[in-house]
Formats: C-alpha cells, sequence, structure tokens
C-alpha cells in the first residue's frame, strides 16, 4: 500500500529526535550521496540534518552566509573547491557567520590576500585548523594576517612561496599554542625561520621541513624541542649525518621519522638515530640507501615497537626480512617498492613474523613467484593493501590463494602483472570488501573476467582498466550494475569501448573522475549521454577522442556543471564549441588544450576570457604564448593561473 506524504509525516512522529540523529550518524559513516538522499526525503530529515551537520564544503562563495545561517553547528568549513574567492566576497558575505568555525581549509584560494585573511583570523574566535597549502600568493604579510589567530593548532602553509623566515617569525610569535606546522616546499625558509619556530612553539608535536633549503643546522635546533613526535624532513638534500645525530641525541618524544630521499646520510647517522629512539613507531628511509648491508640489519632488532617500514628502492636481503619478522612483530605497514634483492624465502621469512600486517608494497619486486603469495595469504589474515605492480611471475595459484585467504583486502594493484587472466579475476573478486583494483596494463583479462569482479564486489570505488585492450562495452554494462559506488574509472586505450559503453556508465551517479584518453569510438552522441547521466563529474580526461563533435561538448557545458579538471587536448572541439566549455563549467579550474587544430587563435582568446576568473592551470602550445595578445596571458598570470607552455 503507498502512503501519502501527511502519512510518512505521520509516522515520523512516532520517532524521537534521538532515534532518527542515530540513524543519519550511521548514514554520515558511508558517504555523502546517502545523507543527501535523507536531507531530501521530508522537512523532518531536512531539519535533522541541519542540526546534525558539522562540516560544510562549498563550491560557491556566495551562498556562504545564507548556508551558515541555516546550519547553526558547522564547526569545520572547507573553501578550496572556491576558485573565484577573494578578499572583498569574504569580507562582504562572511562577516558575521563565522565565529564558531574551528576547521578551515582555503588551500588553493589564491585571490586571499592579507586584508581577507586578517578579517577571518579575527572574525573565526575559535579557529584551531587553518589550511593556506598551495595559496601561491600567500607571502609575508599574509602570514601577519594569519598570526592574529592565537588559538591557532594546526597551520598548513604548503608551496606558499612568497613567505620567508619574517612571516614565519609573525607566526611564531603570535601562535605561541601551535601543535602541527606543515612548511613543505617553503623555499625561502632558512635556518633562522626554523630556530624562531624552535624557540617559540614550544607545544609543536608535529613538524614538516620537506623540501626545505635547510641545513643541519636547523636540525641541531628542532632536537631540542621535546614535544615533537612527528618530523617529516623528505628531500631535505643538504643536511647530512651531523643534523641526523642531533635528532638521535634529542627529540625525546619523538614516534614518526621520514628521511625519504635524504641522499646525505649515512647508515651509522640513521643507527644514531634508532639507538636514541628505539621506541620509534614510524620510520621512513625510502630512497635514502642504496643498500642495506648486514651489520645494519641487527639495528631492527631495536625496534621492537615499530608499527610502519618503508625502506623503498634499498638492497635488502634475505637475512633482513629474518631479523625484521622476529623483532618488529606489531608491523602494520612495509614498504619494499624496487627493492633489490627480495626474493620469495625474504617474503616468507618476514610474514611468519610479522602476521599483523595490514600494507605491503611490492611493487617491481619480479623476482617473487606463488610461493610468496602462498605465504602472505597463509599468514597475513588482516591484510587490507596488497600492491603487486609488475611482479610477472605471478599465476593463477597467487590470485586463488589470495581469493581465498584475504577476505578484507580493500585495494590491490596488480598493474602490468602478465599472469593475470579472467580466471584469475574470478578467484580475485571472492575479495567482496575491494574498494580499488588497478589492473592497467592487464591484456590477459577480458569482459568475462571483469564481469565476475562487478558482480562480487560491490563496493568498489576506484578501477584502472588503462591498456587492457580486451575490454568492451559489455564490461562496462556489467559495471553499471553490480558497482554503483564506483567514482574513479581509467579506460584508456580500451578502444573497443564504444558510445553504448558510455551509455551504461551513464547509470554510475557517483562516477567523478573519468579517463577516457584515445577511444575513437565513442562520437559526441555517447558523450552526451555520459554528461546527462554523471552530473557529478569533476575530472574528466578527453584526451585524442577525436571523433567527439561539438554536439557531445555542448551536452557537457549544460550538464557538467561540477568539472573542476578537463583534458581536452587533441579533440576535434571548435572555437564555439570550447567557448562554451571554458564559459559554462563555472567550477573549472585546470584545463589541458594542447593539439586542438579546429580551434583558432581568437578562439582560444574567446575561451580563456571567459574563464580567467576561475582557472588555476592551463596547458597550451608553446607557440600560443607568441599569438595570444599579451593582455590575456597577464590577466591570466595575475589571477593566479599558471600557464604550462607545451
Amino acid at each position: 500500500m503507498e502512503m501519502d506524504s501527511s502519512s510518512t509525516s505521520l509516522i515520523l512522529t512516532l520517532l524521537s529526535d534521538d532515534l532518527l540523529f542515530k540513524i543519519l550518524s550511521l548514514l554520515a559513516a558511508d558517504d555523502h550521496f546517502d545523507r543527501k538522499s535523507f536531507r531530501s526525503t521530508c522537512k523532518t530529515f531536512y531539519r535533522l540534518d541541519s542540526l546534525h551537520r558539522t562540516h560544510l564544503r562549498l563550491l560557491r562563495p556566495e551562498f556562504l552566509s545564507s548556508l551558515l545561517s541555516k546550519l547553526p553547528n558547522i564547526v569545520s568549513l572547507d573553501l578550496s573547491a572556491c576558485p573565484r574567492i577573494d578578499d572583498a566576497s569574504m569580507i562582504s558575505s562572511a562577516a558575521a557567520t563565522l565565529t564558531w568555525i574551528k576547521h578551515l581549509s582555503l588551500s588553493r584560494c589564491t585571490g586571499l590576500r592579507s586584508q581577507g585573511l586578517e578579517m577571518l583570523a579575527k572574525k573565526c574566535l575559535h579557529l584551531e585548523s587553518l589550511d593556506v597549502s598551495y595559496c601561491l600568493g600567500f607571502g609575508d604579510l599574509e602570514a601577519a594576517a594569519v598570526s592574529c589567530a592565537a588559538g591557532l593548532r594546526d597551520l598548513r602553509l604548503d608551496k606558499c612561496l612568497n613567505i620567508s623566515d619574517v612571516g614565519l617569525a609573525k607566526v611564531a610569535v603570535g601562535c605561541p599554542k601551535l601543535h602541527r606546522l606543515s612548511l613543505k616546499w617553503c623555499f625561502h625558509i632558512t635556518d633562522i625561520g626554523i630556530q624562531l619556530v624552535s624557540n617559540k612553539c614550544a607545544q609543536l608535536n608535529h613538524l614538516d621541513i620537506s623540501y626545505l633549503k635547510v641545513t643541519s643546522e636547523s636540525l641541531r635546533w628542532i632536537g631540542r624541542m621535546e614535544r615533537v613526535e612527528v618530523l617529516q624532513m623528505v628531500g631535505c638534500g643538504l643536511v647530512d649525518d651531523l643534523g641526523l645525530d642531533y635528532i638521535g641525541k634529542g627529540c625525546p618524544s619523538l614516534q614518526v621519522l621520514d628521511i625519504s630521499m635524504c641522499d646525505k646520510f649515512s647508515l651509522s647517522a640513521l643507527n644514531s638515530v634508532i639507538k636514541g629512539h628505539n621506541s620509534l613507531l614510524q620510520l621512513h628511509a625510502s630512497y635514502c640507501f642504496s643498500e642495506l648491508p648486514m651489520t645494519f640489519d641487527n639495528q631492527f632488532k631495536d625496534l621492537k615497537k615499530l608499527k610502519v617500514l618503508r625502506i623503498d628502492g634499498a638492497r635488502v636481503s634475505d637475512s633482513t626480512f629474518k631479523i625484521i619478522g622476529k623483532s618488529c612483530r606489531f608491523l602494520a605497514e612495509i614498504g619494499l617498492g624496487k627493492c633489490r634483492g627480495v626474493t620469495d624465502t625474504g617474503i616468507m621469512q618476514l610474514v611468519c613474523g610479522c602476521v599483523n600486517l595490514k600494507v605491503l608494497n611490492l611493487t617491481c619486486c619480479n623476482r617473487i613467484t606463488d610461493l610468496a603469495i602462498l605465504a602472505i595469504g597463509e599468514s597475513c589474515k588482516d591484510l587490507l593493501c596488497l600492491k603487486l605492480e609488475c611482479c610477472d611471475l605471478l599465476g593463477e595459484r597467487s590470485f586463488d590463494y589470495l581469493g581465498s585467504h584475504c577476505f578484507l583486502l580493500q585495494e590491490i594493484d596488480l598493474t602490468d602483472c602478465s599472469g593475470l587472466n579472467d580466471k584469475g579475476l574470478k578467484y580475485l573478486s571472492a575479495c567482496s570488501e575491494l574498494l580499488s583494483l588497478k589492473l592497467g596494463l592487464c591484456t590477459n583479462i577480458s569482459d568475462k573476467g571483469l564481469s565476475y569482479v562487478a558482480s562480487n564486489c560491490v563496493k568498489l570505488r576506484e578501477l584502472d582498466l588503462y591498456r587492457c585492450v580486451e575490454i568492451g562495452d559489455n564490461c562496462l554494462a556489467a559495471l553499471s550494475c553490480g558497482c554503483q559506488k564506483l567514482q574513479k574509472l581509467i579506460l584508456s586505450y580500451c578502444d573497443r569501448v564504444t558510445d553504448r559503453g558510455m551509455e551504461c556508465l551513464s547509470f554510475l551517479k557517483e562516477l567523478s573522475d573519468l579517463e577516457l584518453r584515445c577511444l575513437p569510438n565513442i562520437t559526441g552522441s555517447g558523450l552526451r549521454k555520459l554528461a546527462a547521466g554523471c552530473r557529478g563529474l569533476t575530472e574528466l580526461d578527453l584526451k585524442n577522442c577525436d571523433n567527439i563533435d561539438d554536439s557531445g561538448f555542448w551536452a557537457l557545458a549544460y550538464y557538467s556543471r561540477n568539472l573542476q579538471q578537463i583534458n581536452l587536448s587533441g579533440c576535434a572541439i571548435s572555437d564555439v564549441g570550447l567557448c562554451m566549455v571554458m564559459g559554462n563549467l563555472t567550477r573549472l579550474q585546470d584545463a589541458k588544450l594542447v593539439n586542438i587544430v579546429n580551434v583558432t587563435v581568437n578562439g582560444f582568446e574567446l575561451a580563456l576570457r571567459a574563464s580567467c576568473v576561475r582557472l588555476k592551470k592551463v596547458k597550451l602550445l608553446a607557440s600560443f604564448k607568441r599569438q595570444l595578445t599579451p593582455e590575456i596571458i597577464q590577466i591570466l598570470e595575475t589571477r593566479g593561473c599558471k600557464i604550462r607552455w607545451d
């Protein structure tokens, strides 16, 4: 019997708000699509969702004030997808609505400057976390404005290229309660700035100085910081053994150390760190050492509490794994990508002791065979992520054992595993918890094998079928029925896919990231059907899909209003089509527009003018640098758009 809306409302009055809140909290743990359906059901559910929501990610800054007035419990605000936000719009729309915000993301908001940031710092009285990473115009004046937020505990300044020691000094003095500070790629920060942070931010426990041009002198000051638990210094190429020795003798609270890609360290310096911090929980030393000698293997005996170890790129031996397996019993993740010397015997010795492994990276360890996988399946029952890219000696036995033993697997990378076939996929499909499956360059799989995956792996979010040349429309039909949660799909160079496949994909309502490079059998008709169905697309790659005419791009401009990144290089789009796409897609931030032969210089000029307010990145042919007017290039660069000339 069908019930009208009044009957539904009457039933809802029998349920208390507490019970409905409980239902909503369970939905919130899943994904935002379920929450959207919940609040769209009726006014009661909409009211409850408004009261329950604590996080808001905004796409249109002009709606900020009205939304915050309707959502009284918002404490986390994400404006990173608002390319047009600037000082004026922020001041006018948010002057009285940000009092209770605790967590604010302004990542990539290149239009904000010191005036707008100062207003935010003063209005957000309870602000604890601020992310201004990738704000390329952020400099010392902006840092001074941020320093007005005295209660800040978490500040991310990644790739704020104009900040110097002067700006960092303002932050260190104004925000003494900082617990976390990230300065990754801030190239103008020197040892002086790190010294100021060390002296003023006594409560700091997480510090990221990756890719800075600092020396061992910075580590001398960091070594004096008693509360630092996490130190990340990836790619600090000027730091040598003396700096690592400072860390070994200092930082009494250190639990996580990342020295990946620091190529001036010796093993003896790392030994001193291990001796001084045998309670380390995580050690990341990828691409630091070309070889781990047997004399170093014994150092792992001291790391009995270690949970994460990454030594990608090193030469290892079976004895290394034997000692790790015996000593590091709590190990949950190990990274061995591109390690030389990894054998079946070594892996068997490792997993025999490390039975709690959840993440295992064996990328390019191409000497392992089915024997290693059998040992992994037998010992690591809780495995969640397994990376086996380029392990081409694996056969059906491996996939059979994974499917019958590793039921909790959520992510598996089998890129370029030539031994994988349809029968292997049938075995793997028993891993019903899979969220991510990467099968690129697996040329022996077909629609038949993917049909098993589509039937059993209904939770799948990401699927990579790059250059799987036997994949066609039947595979996409199966995916559209079985994998309704799919969000990212790569089909590049799968040239059997046609417009019928695009029609099948149109039923995947949650699809947001789609790569369709070099698919000659897709036309404007297929793109129209795709765009009309998948309106949540945010990233679309159509490079060299040269049979799509303007009718498809017009549909894209009309339906795909959420697109933020697009690649139209090598497409047959015209002046009118490009202007419609660039003008109508109001959230577009990144566009690749190389080798578009049907578009004139005047067409490019008009399209760029239509989108210059929001574009952050654009890729163009180098020849256009001379052909476009200096005015449009200046406008783009002034607004913070990075032009890549190909």
